[in-house]
């Protein structure tokens, strides 16, 4: 069965997860460092780690697998997800893959090397209405995609 897993300190989707969760019937796993509000659904399970680098991402990445689907925009846990067989998509809609992964992450390293040298970078854009709006498409051929994997309509 597809679970999902929500990198959720800071995710802007959350609520989006929960509906598509619910139309087909997903498990889903809200992962972060303290208590947020959950809907009192019993396929959605809050999972409140420890303080500290990594923690939350450790978590998801030692269990999501094939068929699953990792919601994040963390680009080094998106590349954890993929290796274990499982979709990473960012709250914005864009799906990460094999192929373009490593271009995330070269990106993610020149503007961390940029900013270690002092270099203003901006950082990201607002959240929009049309990243909802693709975050929502995306997640839906990701689950279409997923129940192929596991066979299930």
């Amino acid at each position: 069965m597809t679970v999902l897993y929500i990198d959720a300190d800071a995710c802007p989707v959350k609520d989006e997860v929960y509906r598509v969760a619910g139309r087909h019937g997903l498990q889903v796993f809200v992962v972060c460092n303290s208590w947020i509000r959950t809907p009192a659904d019993p396929r959605i399970q809050i999972v409140v780690v420890d303080e500290g680098p990594d923690v939350a991402d450790d978590w998801i990445a030692e269990r999501a697998g094939p068929g699953d689907i990792v919601i994040t925009a963390d680009i080094p846990l998106a590349q954890r997800a993929l290796a274990s067989g499982a979709q990473a998509l960012h709250p914005t809609g864009r799906v990460f893959t094999s192929d373009n992964i490593g271009a995330a992450l070269a990106s993610r390293a020149i503007g961390e090397h940029l900013r270690s040298m002092g270099e203003i970078t901006g950082g990201p854009r607002a959240f929009a209405p049309a990243d909802r709006s693709r975050f929502l498409q995306a997640l839906d051929a990701a689950v279409a995609k997923a129940r192929r994997v596991h066979g299930t309509n």
